[in-house]
């Protein structure tokens, strides 16, 4: 197995975590007076874990990780800010998006024979699971919205 297309793929999986990171406190601004924000905050907190998870499985791996969430993260940043002026359920549209989004690229990396499988097992078990919760945490407070 090679640990440097493991590194490579952990850096992309760890922006899209600061990505998520960086939309989710743009949204709890939107829902600043709303019940939604304690979820949201927890939602936040988790791709605050999972980000940290993959640092640390990148500087175990002997790599540097990536500290912030490049072209894509200003992109999501901005759909996100542009959905927030049309109102809550564009908000929460977005943000299921960007948990699929998400989804995709984890199960991505599940797919890619080259990822080592201990980085398989992290994703499998802690990382994966995170975004499914979201995903339905966020369909929850758009049924209610």
């Amino acid at each position: 197995m090679n640990s440097e297309h493991c590194i490579k793929v952990c850096n992309s999986l760890l922006r899209g975590e600061l990505s998520a990171v960086e939309t989710y406190r743009q949204a709890i601004d939107k829902f600043s007076n709303e019940g939604e924000v304690p979820l949201l905050v927890s939602i936040r907190r988790d791709h605050e874990a999972s980000a940290e998870r993959l640092t640390q499985n990148i500087i175990a791996m002997g790599g540097t990780p990536d500290t912030d969430s490049g072209a894509w993260g200003a992109f999501a940043t901005a759909v996100q800010g542009a959905a927030n002026l049309f109102g809550e359920n564009s908000a929460l549209a977005s943000l299921k998006q960007g948990e699929e989004h998400g989804k995709r690229s984890y199960e991505d990396a599940l797919s890619d024979d080259e990822v080592m499988p201990n980085c398989k097992s992290m994703i499998r078990d802690e990382l994966l699971p995170r975004i499914d919760n979201h995903i339905e945490w966020v369909d929850q407070m758009s049924v209610a919205a």
